[in-house]
This record gives structure tokens, sequence and C-alpha cells, in this order.
């Protein structure tokens, strides 16, 4: 067992929820419990499924059952259930706090001069907006 892995607890809680194949034929070759732990293994660490390590099953079987379950909504049922179960027992708070003690501002928004500053015409000491030129130039007529 890994050490992000699922503990018997977990299982025991977890293994109700899940939905029961119907197909007959030949047993599955990964158990549930292995192939979930890879998906959650993947979750937890956002490293490629490629990267999922082998104990847990070949990837493409991990990434099929987690897919599978994300398309017809068996790990949103999941959640809903396991959060209804701790709401039950008093294990979970719906209270929401919001601290606004930090308040970003727009890096735009961080002291610089309203007329931008990267403009040759609005340099310090700058006084025309056309260049001068000197006075042993001749101008044109």
């Amino acid at each position: 067992m890994g050490r992000g892995d699922l503990t018997n607890e977990q299982w025991a809680r977890l293994e109700p929820l899940l939905p029961t194949g119907i197909k007959s034929g030949r047993p599955p070759t990964w158990s549930k419990r292995q192939l979930i732990d890879g998906s959650r293994w993947r979750t937890r660490t956002g490293a490629p499924w490629r990267d999922v390590p082998a104990r847990y099953g070949p990837w493409q079987t991990v990434y099929g059952l987690f897919r599978r379950w994300q398309r017809d909504g068996t790990w949103r049922r999941i959640l809903t259930a396991l959060q209804a179960q701790a709401d039950a027992t008093g294990l979970i708070t719906w209270e929401v706090s919001v601290d606004s003690t930090v308040a970003r501002a727009h890096q735009h928004a961080a002291g610089a001069r309203k007329g931008g500053s990267g403009n040759a015409k609005n340099r310090a000491g700058s006084t025309s907006s056309r260049p001068t030129m000197g006075s042993g130039v001749r101008g044109v007529g």
C-alpha cells in the first residue's frame, strides 16, 4: 500500500457506494481499489496518466475507469453520498467565511502615472513633441 492509498477503513466506507458490474465473463485483473488508488495518485500528483505507477494497473485501464465514471456521474454520486454521511454524523460545518485581509489590485493600479511613462513626450524635461534643430542648421524655406 502506498502512502496516499485508501486505508481499510476508508475502503469499507467507499466500497458500498461503488457501481456493481453486471458483465459476465472473465474476472477483472485489477481490483477497483487499485484502479481508484491509481486515479487518486494521478489527481493528487498532477502527473501525466502515462506516469501512473504499475502497482495500480496499466495507465489506460486507470484512465478508462476514471473517465467512464466522470462521464456517467459516478464520481459526483460518490461525493454526494460521502458528504451526506459526513453531514449526518456532524463532521461537516456548512458555514462560509470570507476573509478579505488580502485584497489584490491589478498590476496597473500599482501607482504608475496615468499618461504612461514609456512615451517620449511624457518624459520629464521634454517640452515639445517635435525635435528642435540646432542654430547652425538652415531650416526649410
